[in-house]
């Protein structure tokens, strides 16, 4: 029996032992580097505003510390179980091996649907949710970080329930600040400015100019990446998220459609004209597919209508192993996978945090020059492996990040 359960940490697992497959892994040594090392489970009760009380429940994986502290978001969603903060901290752990970031990968989630708060409520929840881990996180045990329903507010919220019970201020416990609490320049567009810098390493690679895009979600890194495509001169043809769906093939004004979501939080009401069936979206024509939802959108299916070049996972997780094998029958579209297209963000996070440890801030230009570098060495390697082993994308990612993790294992040893 496992407390690990669940769709998404079931298609985790999968991946995984797709990949030990791979590399030749030994029976004895899978499961050690598959389960976390530390899962923690809590109660966050409040004072809602109309005088009840009401309790969340609260969860925070850490899977490996063999390289360093654990990194990982933190996500306010309804959907948020053990099984699937499991699967994220999972994936984070490949995806910071395959980058060189000297950490292991750790998720957190409160099941909340955050639209449902009132502000009071939010940083109620947010405080209480911090309360709890603090025996358990620390500026070199596990680094927070922002994720879906969850923003620079929560993580300055955050930092200052820390700090309060470490009498001093502990900027370094939480990446994606605010600037004005010790975040870094640059942190919030860094997923989106990411997905979109690979998108266009990749369309280079097989000689096409991206003339048109989709994205699917349209939070931070979906609302950016549609913004650094639309500076590029791609026409962004169709958006969603989960109350609104727009399509024109004509393009879309990306800066009205985050100036609405500014206001409104949502996509819905943006406009009557251009409405699309959100089933469709994936499907639909274009250069590049963004997927920055959620998980398990891209099924086999799904998969085997993609009518895209390449395939931008903003989103951890969006596609299927199903969905993986189709795709590699389809060697006309360029996948690039999550744990190295969405890695802008926990690069950035990285140097926010030695930026804290060191009291030393930089410039926009040198946190941009610097997330491109790394970014471009990870997809100089994955797109070399996969050259070299005659695999995919993901494979030649994943199999990168879990080597690593691997031998970190193997030269530390069992203890005691």
């Amino acid at each position: 029996m496992s407390i690990y359960t669940g769709p998404v940490f079931d298609m985790a697992r999968q991946q995984f032992h797709i990949i030990a497959d791979h590399i030749n892994m030994p029976e004895d040594q899978r499961d050690r580097l598959l389960y976390p090392k530390r899962a923690i489970a809590v109660s966050c009760p409040i004072h809602r505003d109309d005088g009840t009380t009401a309790v969340f429940q609260g969860y925070r994986v850490q899977h490996h510390l063999s390289l360093g502290p654990t990194k990982g978001g933190t996500r306010f969603s309804s959907s948020v179980d053990v099984g699937e903060v499991a699967a994220l901290a999972i994936w984070m752990s490949w995806k910071c091996a395959l980058a060189g970031l000297p950490y292991g990968g750790a998720k957190g989630g409160v099941t909340v649907d955050p639209t449902e708060l009132s502000l009071r409520e939010l940083e109620g929840l947010s405080r209480r949710y911090m309360q709890e881990m603090i025996p358990f996180v620390g500026p070199h045990t596990d680094v927070m970080a922002p994720d879906m329903g969850t923003n620079e507010q929560v993580m300055a919220w955050f930092m200052d329930t820390y700090s309060m019970y470490q009498g001093k201020t502990v900027t370094e416990i939480v990446t994606g600040k605010p600037v004005a609490s010790g975040g870094t320049v640059g942190r919030r567009e860094a997923t989106g400015r990411g997905v979109v810098h690979l998108a266009m390493r990749a369309a280079e690679t097989i000689g096409l100019t991206p003339k048109t895009a989709i994205v699917q979600g349209f939070g931070n890194v979906g609302s950016v990446s549609a913004a650094e495509l639309a500076a590029r001169g791609v026409k962004v043809t169709g958006v969603s998220d989960h109350t609104a769906c727009y399509f024109d093939p004509r393009g879309l004004p990306v800066e009205a459609l985050i100036r609405h979501v500014a206001a409104k939080r949502v996509l819905a009401g943006f406009s009557q004209e251009a409405l699309a069936d959100p089933a469709s979206l994936l499907t639909r024509e274009c250069d590049i597919l963004v997927p920055a939802a959620l998980e398990r959108v891209i099924d086999a299916a799904t998969a085997g209508d993609l009518k895209c070049r390449i395939l931008a996972e903003a989103a951890n997780g969006p596609t299927t192993p199903d969905a993986d094998v189709v795709l590699a029958q389809r060697q006309e579209i360029f996948v690039v996978p999550d744990i190295l297209c969405n890695a802008g963000g926990v690069v950035v996070s990285y140097f926010e945090w030695v930026q804290d440890l060191q009291q030393f801030f930089w410039q926009e230009d040198e946190v941009n020059a610097r997330l491109k570098q790394i970014l471009d060495r990870a997809f100089g390697q994955v797109t070399a492996r996969a050259k070299r082993d005659e695999v995919g994308q993901r494979t030649a990612a994943m199999a990168i990040g879990v080597e690593k993790v691997y031998a970190a294992k193997q030269v530390r040893g069992l203890f005691p």
